[in-house]
């Protein structure tokens, strides 16, 4: 997760992080990191695009060095009213354009891909941790996002009885029923860092303020070091993002937004007015994480959970 949320695209005239809220198809470019522990650089991000858009293939350093940073440009970028520091990445050897150029050509728009510079940015503080004391990059707010299996099995439960009922009856507008009958939404549209099963019932996470993740199923979670414990902050208030179709760019009239809508609003004391999936949360210290580690509850979030 250290190269989660560590690039951005911005408008190359206001400066904004642009989203797939906004731009559909920037679902549809492809992301790899490529780690390199011999070179000085750690590797390379190389970006792909969808046959068809013209674009090639680049590449830029993981890890830039101070010497290769002092060629590239620093701004002031911006997201949900808040300034966070950039660079202006340069592509590495043998791309002879610029990210910007490239990326420019699929947006149809002047673009610039930024690395997250070194001003920290700090989270704001939550009703349910007001001491907070953590950063992040270009998320919307916090590093960590964790969602279960389970709690999109109880959503996509009540996707399926909406769609086999009547317009009539549902009363979700833009519904395509006859997709959505047998449809399947995945994981990967909420863009969880952590995908969890086990708990048994649906959205457990909300109710969790600490867990501890470990390869050791009989570790004490009060025993545990920093580096393995993980603070739910919040709960995940929901936009349209997740309505945009990984494999087409193409945003849902419907699903998953209204359904939310239907069921996990109120659930959030600070936006009681939007709906809810997966708890915004943020690490102890770096540590590693491996598929298959076991999840054990430290502390419990008090009333209405994180």
């Amino acid at each position: 997760m250290r190269s989660a949320r560590k690039w951005c695209i911005v408008d190359a005239g206001s400066n904004a992080v642009i989203t797939a809220r906004e731009f559909g198809k920037m679902v549809l470019i492809i992301p790899r990191v490529v780690p390199d522990f011999s070179s000085p650089l750690g590797g390379e991000l190389v970006i792909s695009f969808p046959d068809g858009y013209g674009c090639e293939t680049f590449s830029v350093p993981l890890n830039p060095t101070s010497d290769v940073l002092k060629n590239w440009k620093i701004i002031e970028n911006s997201l949900w009213g808040t300034i966070i520091d950039g660079y202006i990445c340069q592509s590495l050897p043998p791309s002879t354009l610029s990210p910007s150029t490239i990326l420019s050509t699929y947006f149809g728009r002047p673009v610039h891909l930024v690395m997250k510079g070194p001003q920290p940015r700090e989270c704001a503080p939550t009703l349910g941790v007001p001491g907070l004391q953590a950063t992040t990059l270009f998320q919307d707010g916090f590093p960590l996002l964790i969602a279960s299996e389970e709690s999109l099995q109880r959503l996509q439960e009540r996707i399926h009885t909406a769609a086999v009922k009547s317009p009539e009856e549902v009363h979700i507008g833009g519904l395509d029923h006859a997709r959505w009958r047998d449809g399947e939404l995945p994981m990967e549209r909420f863009r969880p860092n952590i995908v969890l099963k086990g708990a048994g019932v649906p959205f457990a996470e909300d109710m969790w303020r600490e867990i501890v993740v470990s390869p050791d199923r009989a570790l004490d979670p009060a025993s545990a070091p920093p580096q393995q414990t993980i603070t739910l902050v919040s709960k995940c208030t929901r936009c349209l993002l997740p309505n945009v179709d990984i494999a087409t760019g193409v945003r849902d009239a419907a699903v998953p937004f209204k359904v939310l809508m239907k069921f996990r609003t109120g659930k959030d004391p600070a936006r009681m007015n939007q709906s809810c999936f997966g708890c915004n949360a943020v690490y102890g210290g770096e540590g590693v994480l491996h598929v298959g580690d076991w999840v054990r509850v430290k502390t419990w979030a008090g009333g209405g959970g994180v």
